[in-house]
């Protein structure tokens, strides 16, 4: 049995792929405030990818990490915060980056952490800012995206939309 650092529960029925060799992979997270608001934070200007945009928890998935340890750490790195719970998959998406690595999968999800949600540790050298989002404040995740770049958008409309009664 693999050591899970995270020891996070997996709702029924979400899917959490296995890369297959060679395949690059990242993972996000869509998390909830009690307000059922999503968390996103603005990515540094100095950034590579994407400088200056608003985006959720996550990143790539290291060589022979898993997908749902490589969203544990990525929580605990970017927010502090510590993932309990997979609620569901948002979907999984197929991206080029303009950093030359080609071509990524990308599974995203909807999760409950534990943490002060008033209070992420914030990666100060990768990020400038957070805010939570309600539904009236999409069209700020569309900041500095060139047209068609609105994965992030549409994960947290998605989110907020089919959002579990209970959270």
């Amino acid at each position: 049995m693999p050591d899970d650092q995270h020891h996070a529960a997996v709702e029924a029925g979400v899917e959490i792929p296995v890369p297959a060799d060679g395949e690059l992979w990242a993972v996000g997270a869509v998390v909830l405030n009690q307000d059922g608001r999503a968390f996103a934070q603005k990515r540094g200007p100095r950034r590579r990818l994407f400088p200056d945009c608003w985006d959720i928890v996550g990143g790539h998935v290291e060589p022979g990490e898993s997908l749902l340890d490589a969203l544990g750490r990525e929580v605990e790195e970017e927010t502090g915060w510590r993932l309990r719970r997979v609620r569901r998959l948002l979907g999984i998406t197929t991206w080029t980056g303009d950093d030359g690595a080609g071509m990524r999968h990308e599974a995203d999800y909807l999760i409950e952490v534990d943490g002060d949600l008033d209070h992420p540790v914030l990666e100060w050298s990768k990020h400038t800012a957070y805010d939570w989002f309600g539904p009236e404040d999409l069209p700020r995740l569309k900041e500095n995206r060139a047209p068609g770049e609105y994965l992030i958008h549409d994960l947290v409309a998605k989110a907020l939309r089919d959002r579990p009664d209970t959270l």
